[in-house]
């Protein structure tokens, strides 16, 4: 009976860390919202920020527009005809909607082999190496919201190109305004949450 009773506290506590850690958070556009109930995500945030030095607000407002914190998302698959489901447009994935090729740069370039797509940890670490990348190929500041969301978007080949695409200006400009409004979030909630007393998992 004990090691029933262990097994299935075992069990709960998995299923708990699991859940906890791939669930949405019910306000994504709130960063204070968003720490409250992730709490371990600010951590994770802070440390990609003295490590690469990217500030918190533009990587969270990257994976807003990337995938707004979903860590299985996918681009919607294409249609044959307008009906019939066809292959995706590319292989991102995740919360930075990275693609295989980028991701294994990362992997290769920063040793952190067993990093995964779906993982937030991994995906905020891999934001501030390309961030971080950015600013050394293009002379983008890690603080410019806009240029680095197009970088981001467009490839460090392609960014020469950004002002003949509308598309990608209208994003970036919503990149830039999210990343401002977290940063002001931030700005009034910070202090408590660099004194949180929860477990960092």
């Amino acid at each position: 009976m004990p090691n029933i009773f262990s097994k299935n506290k075992f069990i709960i506590l998995v299923f708990f860390i699991i859940t906890s850690c791939s669930s949405i958070p019910s306000n994504t556009s709130n960063s204070c919202s968003i720490f409250d109930e992730k709490y371990f995500w600010y951590k994770h945030v802070k440390s990609t920020e003295q490590k690469w030095g990217t500030p918190a607000h533009i990587q969270l407002a990257i994976i807003k527009m990337e995938s707004d914190f979903d860590q299985l998302a996918k681009p919607p698959r294409q249609k044959l005809f307008k009906v019939i489901p066809y292959k995706r447009p590319s292989s991102s994935f995740g919360y930075s909607q990275a693609v295989k090729g980028t991701w294994q740069q990362y992997k290769n370039e920063t040793g952190n082999k067993f990093a995964t797509r779906a993982r937030f940890k991994d995906s905020v670490d891999f934001i501030g190496w390309y961030t971080n990348k950015t600013e050394s190929i293009l002379k983008v500041s890690k603080n410019d919201a806009f240029k680095q969301y197009i970088a981001y978007h467009e490839g460090w080949g392609n960014y020469k190109n950004y002002k003949k695409n509308k598309k990608v200006i209208r994003l970036a400009k919503r990149v830039e305004k999210q990343s401002n409004l977290y940063k002001k979030q931030l700005s009034q909630c910070s202090n408590s949450l660099s004194t949180n007393k929860y477990i960092i998992f």
